[in-house]
């Protein structure tokens, strides 16, 4: 039984290792294959439409978001739950360099062990450096980030103060097809000495399939691994959406249904509902 439970562990330990190497080499090889050149003013691209651009979470536009996260199936519990999100982005220039500002605060309502528990949840904060790869057309940001522990009640929040780095990358070349990703990782330095230590990391892809008049197809689903707990979660999703502007705001509203294909641990959404009202202006 002890060799059993050490060999466990060291699998454990290698995994860890393994994931931390792999999304650290990510991040470099995707700095380094996109990233070259000097930061310029950031600036709508001309070549993309406006229905392209309003989901570029770094288009030049301050924009504020509502979105959420309906949670039909969650392991471990027989209970659903939901994640309520208000963000705001702007973009703002300090000296000679320029960045995204983005602010998201969640409302969480979510399975305890006395039914459910709901209350604001942890600020983040992240802020990307944008830098000219060359392309009017491709945006690409990286910068650090930071959640603080303002989580209302007991379970909506982690009560630690967490930081990591964010990288961010929209690929608008094209008036027909968009992509890019959100690559993020953060990790508890204080709060509750009693809660229990953030170590996460998480990739999500975007893609947007434009049908016209503003009407387009979209995946964007948000992949997460907790090093510290060995979990993890893979969806996939297909939803649709539409764009519209009046004056000199604009107008994007989507739903997206997603389903996880690969989950380990408690707490994992199996499947749930993405929807969103976001506006630039």
């Amino acid at each position: 039984m002890q060799t059993n439970l050490k060999a466990s562990s060291t699998n454990v330990t290698s995994t860890r290792n393994f994931l931390a190497r792999f999304f650290f080499s990510l991040f470099v090889f995707l700095g380094v294959s996109t990233a070259t050149g000097n930061p310029v003013v950031a600036q709508e691209n001309d070549a993309a439409s406006a229905a392209a651009q309003a989901n570029n979470p770094l288009a030049n536009f301050k924009a504020v978001n509502v979105q959420n996260y309906y949670v039909g199936d969650i392991s471990g519990t027989d209970q659903t739950g939901n994640q309520f999100w208000l963000r705001y982005a702007q973009p703002l220039s300090l000296g000679n360099t320029n960045w995204v500002l983005r602010a998201s605060l969640p409302l969480n309502s979510f399975p305890a062990q006395s039914g459910k528990t709901t209350g604001v949840g942890d600020l983040n904060v992240f802020a990307a450096y944008l830098i000219d790869i060359g392309n009017p057309a491709v945006s690409f940001g990286v910068g650090p980030q930071l959640t603080a522990p303002t989580g209302s009640t007991d379970g909506s929040g982690s009560k630690k103060w967490s930081a990591g780095i964010a990288n961010v990358l929209f690929n608008a070349s094209s008036p027909i097809l968009q992509y890019g990703y959100l690559l993020t990782w953060q990790a508890s330095f204080a709060g509750d000495s009693d809660a229990k230590d953030v170590n996460i990391g998480a990739f999500q892809p975007f893609l947007f399939y434009q049908l016209g008049g503003g009407t387009y197809l979209r995946s964007a689903p948000i992949m997460t691994y907790d090093f510290e707990s060995d979990s993890y979660n893979v969806p996939i999703g297909l939803g649709i959406g539409k764009v519209f502007k009046k004056k000199d705001i604009t107008y994007n509203v989507f739903v997206e249904p997603q389903y996880s294909v690969a989950s380990k641990g408690p707490g994992q959404a199996k499947w749930q509902i993405f929807a969103g009202f976001n506006t630039q202006f």
